[in-house]
């Protein structure tokens, strides 16, 4: 084992990326294993591109209101060319920062190998004709989008969150098949670029991992853009150009002008899928590593994110703890801070936030109401703030949203959510309290800039703190009796 690397990163994305960087830095002898591109789905096929188009999306509906404003306003679809032109261009931009050449300063070794690295044993790894031995080695091989069990959808060839950027023609009849956050983001992209898009998604809301009044926010608005959503939808099979199904009569879903009729077929021109993602796995020989897969397929890991091979660790979306790239990257720097260093640095999935990215944004972070509800029964509490009351939010003509911070019976920050432009800014500071176990009037103290969107949590926890020391009888009386001898001094 004296040639053996101190550690091998199987992935280049996002998680292994920062592995072998934290590595790098350490002075461990590492390589990084890639057998396709560095930067993972984040970079090509997820966060980067998704983000510039929604850029763009934005951009066009804005131009397409300036008629408000006494201007000339563009009407017509937008040229798809264009906007991926766009995507490209952020794409390039970014990818330097995940190139070798950025791991050479660092000691990386890196080496792309067109097909997987195969274990040979609990410490062996193959490498196309090279064969290599590690003291430790760190799965990130990341998930690949997976088609739902509906007759004739494969055989359509959808497009998919990985393949819908290589469109090169505006589709005019777009139907998305699932609600999630992928879903969501891409239908009201295409939708403000110019398709005729219907959304559709068999659970009985839209996002359903997020609070209730969020999902009804983003069906409101979606539908107020033309989308047709059809919740609750029974996606049957595909044939003759169309998606065959129906919805459930408590989920009829916002009907649009694109279907009046929710159990007719949906014709479409371009049918994209967004039905979920599973692990990268394959061909990587992990029976002989003594790597094992649970139920869903993905790498089992401890607490630690050991693999049943305590030499082997996982991160990012082929463990299936994580589904973020923000996620993805701290797993594969505590990854290996453990392994090297025996140094354990524990992760907080209760303090992790997410984003949904479509206009109005939907970030969250710890528990939803319910949640808090199912652990601290009924002294669990919500302190919802309208956005009306938002400075910021009325000058920019944005009063749909909100903000909800979730409390327990300690009157500790749990959860949030916040629907509001910018709210992905505005979760990271709640992100943070929740972590931090602060209560509410702990968070109130915190100065926030005026007038921002952050004013949002801000006044939703100043509303717990007034509603308290209004309730509280002793608290008044206290401060009743303190003034009274204050006015004795003042005479």
């Amino acid at each position: 084992m004296g040639s053996a690397y101190d550690l091998v990163v199987i992935g280049g994305g996002s998680a292994g990326l920062t592995a072998a960087r934290t590595a790098g830095r350490l002075g461990a002898r590492t390589l990084l294993v890639e057998r396709d591109r560095l930067g993972g789905d984040c970079l090509w096929t997820g966060c980067v591109p998704s983000k510039a188009l929604l850029h763009v999306a934005a951009e066009v509906r804005a131009a397409r209101g300036l008629g408000r404003y006494g201007l000339a306003a563009p009407q017509g679809p937008a040229d798809l060319s264009a906007v991926m032109a766009h995507v490209k261009g952020a794409i390039a931009a970014i990818e330097p920062h995940d190139s070798a050449a950025s791991l050479a300063p660092l000691g990386v070794e890196v080496e792309v190998s067109r097909g997987p690295a195969v274990f040979t044993g609990p410490r062996g790894l193959r490498i196309a004709d090279r064969t290599v031995a590690f003291r430790y080695a760190l799965i990130a091989t990341g998930s690949t989008p997976s088609l739902a069990p509906v007759p004739g959808l494969a055989e359509a060839i959808p497009l998919t969150s990985d393949t819908v950027w290589q469109l090169t023609a505006l589709p005019h009849r777009l139907v998305v098949l699932g609600g999630g956050a992928n879903g969501c983001e891409l239908a009201q992209a295409f939708a403000r670029l110019g398709s005729q898009v219907t959304l559709v998604e068999a659970m009985e809301r839209l996002l359903p991992r997020e609070e209730p009044r969020a999902s009804r926010l983003i069906e409101e608005r979606l539908t107020a853009e033309g989308v047709t959503v059809l919740t609750g939808y029974r996606a049957e099979r595909v044939a003759d150009g169309a998606l065959h199904g129906g919805s459930d009569s408590a989920g009829t879903g916002s009907r649009g002008p694109g279907n009046p009729d929710p159990g007719s077929p949906l014709p479409y021109d371009r049918l994209l899928a967004v039905t979920g993602r599973h692990a990268n796995t394959t061909g990587l020989a992990l029976q002989a590593a003594g790597v094992r897969l649970d139920q869903r397929g993905n790498i089992e890991t401890d607490a630690r994110l050991r693999t049943a091979n305590p030499r082997i660790y996982a991160a990012g979306d082929v463990t299936g703890k994580s589904a973020f790239t923000h996620l993805g990257g701290v797993q594969g720097g505590a990854a290996v801070v453990d392994a090297l260093l025996g140094v354990r640095r524990p992760i907080d999935y209760d303090a992790v936030p997410w984003v949904t990215f479509t206009d109005p944004e939907i970030a969250r972070v710890g528990l939803t109401a319910a949640e808090a509800r199912d652990r601290h029964g009924d002294r669990a509490r919500v302190c919802t703030l309208e956005h009306d009351r938002v400075d910021r939010a009325v000058a920019d003509g944005r009063t749909e949203g909100f903000t909800s911070l979730v409390l327990d019976g300690r009157g500790r920050i749990v959860g949030a959510t916040v629907a509001a432009p910018h709210a992905g800014e505005t979760v990271a500071h709640l992100a943070a309290a929740v972590r931090l176990g602060w209560t509410a009037s702990r968070y109130a103290k915190t100065v926030h800039p005026y007038p921002t969107y952050a004013d949002g949590p801000w006044h939703a926890a100043l509303s717990d703190v007034y509603a308290r020391l209004h309730q509280g009888r002793g608290v008044r009386r206290a401060t009743g009796a303190l003034l009274a001898l204050r006015r004795k001094v003042w005479r």
